[in-house]
This record gives structure tokens, sequence and C-alpha cells, in this order.
């Protein structure tokens, strides 16, 4: 909204004492409504310019009293350039009350948002990752950007946030920076959780997220076959640099390992197990979760592939580890040399273990939790309900039983008693 400001300083005429001073008033007008207030200062009526609205003269009370009503005026003007750069609403008396020190403190979202993030920043490494607290950041940027296109603000109001709000910010991120459903949630939950912080602190007391779910979709995790795994595991490299890749892929293949927690293994990661085998026995990166895995034969053979590697051994890496970037971008080469038609990560390794090589295979949701590092059964049932392979076995078998006592059954029904 576009707002016009007019300040006037008037003289009371009809309130001249005896001494032929009248007082001076201050006149706020905001897009038309006037709110008066009076300035404590009178004037000589014969000294008082209307023209300038200041009094005439070069004398010593002269510019005093002209230096007071600037100040009045430059107050008025900064405070109606403040709630204009925030988005608020102004009108004449709220002008009034803030030149007399009675406009309520307000908190405003951005301020609230950095005030967060310093917070924050200062427990990495112990409450909060590097990453969260970089998804704080990149939120507030997008949020900047958004005040500043939509609302035409540099900051907002927490008492102006509303629902319209959370759905313009919402609808402003998908359309600005064609980002899907999922993501576009993640920002609204660190806006989400700013706001409570907020209502915490005593800044706000109602909440916009009220009415609004910050639900994400489910996927669909994407995963490589049996047939697809053997493939990349049987494929003869000639590049040493593609031939690395492809080992520590299917080392994740085959412990589920993420890039966060894999990047951080050495020797001394390995240790002996509950039933006297190698186990890798660590506490997530990401959530801090204890996870205890197995290691199958195959993940045994990567790393004793690797024990004797000048790299790893004069960097005390179990692995050849290159950063994520590049490994994701290796095996897109090795899925085109393989012919395998989807777009390989890294953590597509981890899916593909949590799928083709535990679930598909009989292990106990429940267990494949465990391993994976899961603080919630519920993330793992993602895996389990794209498993369409197991579920064939299962009913094959279920069939087979269900046949086995038909048949039995029948002859049962076809034995006679003589």
């Amino acid at each position: 909204m576009n707002y016009e400001l007019s300040i006037l300083f008037i003289v009371r005429r009809n309130k001249k004492d005896s001494a032929g001073e009248a007082p001076i008033y201050l006149r706020i007008t905001v897009n038309g409504k006037r709110a008066e207030i009076s300035t404590n200062k009178k004037v000589e009526l014969s000294k008082w310019d209307s023209g300038t609205q200041r009094v005439k003269g070069r004398s010593e009370s002269a510019r005093i009293l002209n230096d007071y009503l600037d100040g009045l005026e430059n107050r008025i003007n900064r405070d109606f350039n403040s709630f204009t750069e925030k988005g608020e609403e102004i009108t004449a008396s709220r002008l009034k009350d803030s030149l007399m020190g009675k406009d309520v403190k307000k908190y405003y979202l951005v301020q609230v948002f950095e005030m967060n993030n310093v917070l924050i920043k200062q427990e990495e490494g112990q409450k909060y990752k590097r990453s969260t607290i970089d998804q704080y950041t990149n939120t507030l940027i997008r949020l900047k950007l958004f005040l500043n296109q939509d609302y035409v603000c540099n900051d907002i109001a927490l008492s102006k946030l509303d629902l319209l709000f959370i759905r313009r910010f919402e609808i402003y991120l998908k359309t600005n920076f064609n980002i899907v459903h999922n993501t576009v949630m993640k920002h609204l939950k660190q806006l989400k959780k700013v706001i409570h912080f907020a209502m915490l602190m005593g800044y706000m007391e109602r909440d916009p997220f009220s009415q609004h779910k910050t639900a994400s979709k489910e996927v669909s995790r994407g995963y490589l076959s049996s047939d697809e795994l053997n493939r990349i595991e049987n494929h003869v490299f000639r590049i040493k640099r593609l031939e690395q890749v492809r080992d520590v892929f299917i080392f994740v293949c085959y412990t589920g390992l993420a890039y966060s927690d894999l990047k951080l293994l050495t020797r001394e990661s390995i240790s002996k197990g509950i039933n006297g085998k190698s186990w890798i026995i660590y506490y997530r990166e990401k959530t801090g979760t204890r996870a205890s895995i197995p290691l199958l034969s195959q993940a045994l053979a990567t790393i004793e592939k690797y024990s004797d590697d000048p790299e790893c051994v004069s960097e005390n890496k179990l692995l050849p580890i290159r950063s994520n970037q590049k490994l994701n971008s290796y095996l897109s080469e090795i899925a085109e040399l393989c012919e395998i038609n989807k777009h390989i990560t890294m953590h597509l390794g981890r899916h593909t273990f949590a799928t083709t090589v535990t679930l598909t295979n009989g292990v106990p949701i429940e267990t494949v939790s465990k391993m994976l590092g899961h603080t919630s059964l519920k993330t793992t049932q993602i895996y389990s309900k794209v498993v369409d392979t197991k579920i064939s076995k299962d009913m094959e078998q279920l069939e087979k039983a269900l046949n086995g006592k038909n048949l039995g059954t029948e002859q049962i029904r076809g034995t006679r008693i003589s």
C-alpha cells in the first residue's frame, strides 16, 4: 500500500496568552487522516513565519526552537520510512504514538530469523550439523527475496503473519525456484521452527501455521535390481579411477552407509561384533544414532582389496573416497558403460542395500532399520513398499503352502474307511 505523509506546524492564535505567545502544534496527516500533538512550545505571533513554519530571525532563541521543530519532523520521517521498509501499516495516530514513545515494541520476521541463525551457529558440531545451519541460511535468503518481491519490503512484523503469508511464500518457492514439493516443505518447516522460537520468546501469540500442514509426499526410492547390481560388480573397467569408484559404490550397496559416514571410515572403524566377526559400529553423522552393520563377504573383499593401497594407508582411510560430487559424476559414466538406464548416485547404493540386498532377501525390516541407523521405523518402511520382488516371492510361497494344504485335504476326503 502507498502512503502519503504530510507534516505541518500550526500556531493556535486563538490560544494566545497575555505575553502575546501562542502554542505550536504538530499536525501529522497520512492519506488524508490527521493526528495532532502539542509541541509544548510557544512563539510570539509576530515572529512566526507560516510559510516556512519556523521562527523568524537568527537569534539564539529562534535557532534553538527551530532546531527542536526540525528534530520532531526528522523523527516522524524516520519512523515513517522505517514502517514503510518493514511493510507495516502506517497511520497518523501510530506516528503520533511513536513520537510520544507509546508505540508498542514490534518484532520482525527477518530480525528473529537472523537471531535464530546466530544462536544455532553457536551450537555447530554439538546440537546442529553444518548442513542444517546451511538449510536455515538458504531459507532466510529466499524469504528475503520473497518479501522484497511480493511485499516490497525488507522485513515484516510478526503480528502480520497469517495463513495467506505462508501460502504466498509456498507458491513463490514453487514458481520462482522450480523446486519439488518436498524441498518446498523443508523451507516451510525451517520457517515454522523460527516462528515457534519467536512464540517461545514471547514475541508473538498466534501461530500462522496452525491451519497449514507442512506434509511431505512419499517418494519412490530408486535402487538397483539384482541384475543391475551384478552388472556393475562384474564389469571390468580399464580406467583405474572408475574401478575405484565402482568398488566404493559396491561397498555402499552391501553396507548401506551414507556418504557422510562413509568418508569418515578408517581401519579403526572395523571391530569385532557380538558373533566374533567384522562389523562396522558407528554413530551416524546426520542424526547421532548408533548403527551396527555386520560386514558381508562382498564388503570385506573390498576392504581387503585396498588394505595396502598407498593412498589409503598414507591418509588412514578405509577406501579411496573422493568428494560426493565427483563420485556421483563418475557413477554416471559407470551406468552408461554397464548399460543401466538409471541416475546412479552414492545414495542410490544405500537404497539398493535396503531393498535388493536385505529386504528382498527376507531380512526383517526392524533389522534393516537398525543397520541403516534410522530413528523411526516409518523411514525404513518407505523402502519396503517398493520391493515388488519380495512380495512376489512371498505370495509364491503362500500359494505353494495353500496348494499343499488343499492337496492333503483332498487325499483325506478320498480315503474310504472299509
